[in-house]
């Protein structure tokens, strides 16, 4: 008996944890909608429209090389001290990989970045986890990594 128990809990564990959510088609619109906007806002030069795109929140994390930022301020000054000008911001291109609803509020995005920069090119790998808060879609985690 205790076996069975075992194998039903590993089994229903594995179902519950592993099993991806059916992502709603206007949900994931709406994340690649704001996805671009930040593209375009980037590649006007405006941090600040950019940072829209992100929950003002304490509870926003932001990892790169340096390791985790935590909060939104941090965040938008880690953005505008590390891109100072136009010339460091360059040119945004970006590529959605993946998309997977982990529930009905909570969805995750792989994608790459490019930026095409006269000082020097860039790119690497983004996974951004959004939050939807009272029917909008918000990056709560963003973990990129980056090569010059």
């Amino acid at each position: 008996m205790k076996i069975h128990l075992t194998i039903f809990f590993f089994t229903s564990f594995n179902i519950l944890v592993f099993s991806q959510q059916k992502l709603k088609v206007k949900d994931s619109l709406a994340i690649i909608d704001i996805l671009y906007k930040q593209q375009n806002d980037w590649n006007r030069g405006d941090i600040d429209e950019f940072m829209k795109g992100y929950l003002k929140s304490d509870k926003l994390i932001f990892s790169g090389s340096s390791g985790p930022i935590y909060g939104w301020k941090a965040t938008l000054d880690r953005y505008k001290k590390t891109y100072s000008d136009q010339e460091t911001m360059g040119k945004l291109k970006f590529e959605i990989l993946n998309v997977i609803a982990l529930s009905p509020k909570v969805v995750q995005l792989q994608g790459k970045f490019n930026l095409t920069r006269s000082i020097g090119d860039a790119f690497g790998y983004f996974t951004l986890n959004w939050i939807k808060v009272k029917n909008k879609w918000y990056i709560i985690s963003d973990h990129t990594s980056g090569s010059n």
